[in-house]
């Protein structure tokens, strides 16, 4: 089954009508310590497959990275892991700054 595609835009709209919407940022930690979204949880690509069990495989949860690739894989991961309610943020951490944050840094 492929992974929906999320714009920044159906992010924020997904934000502001779920409060319980999982911001999961796998991203290294520098990365995200420089720009996230507000009430990220994060957990870089390389730990997910000794830490996907902090995440509930009921809610929905949509992975955000750079650009969009490594979500993309995290993503992959996590349905073979038995999770359903997956969104990869196309164009990631930088589209969201373009498009719905300009506060949130750029690299």
């Amino acid at each position: 089954m492929p992974i929906i595609q999320w714009s920044p835009q159906q992010l924020q709209q997904g934000l502001q009508a779920n409060n319980q919407l999982v911001r999961l940022d796998v991203r290294q930690a520098d990365e995200f310590a420089y720009a996230h979204i507000d009430g990220s949880l994060h957990i870089p690509l390389a730990q997910l497959p000794v830490r996907y069990q902090e995440l509930d495989a009921e809610q929905e949860i949509v992975v955000i990275c750079h650009h969009g690739i490594r979500s993309q894989q995290a993503c992959s991961f996590l349905q073979q892991a038995g999770f359903s309610r997956l969104y990869n943020l196309r164009g990631g951490i930088d589209a969201w700054s373009v498009v719905c944050d300009p506060s949130v840094p750029r690299y």
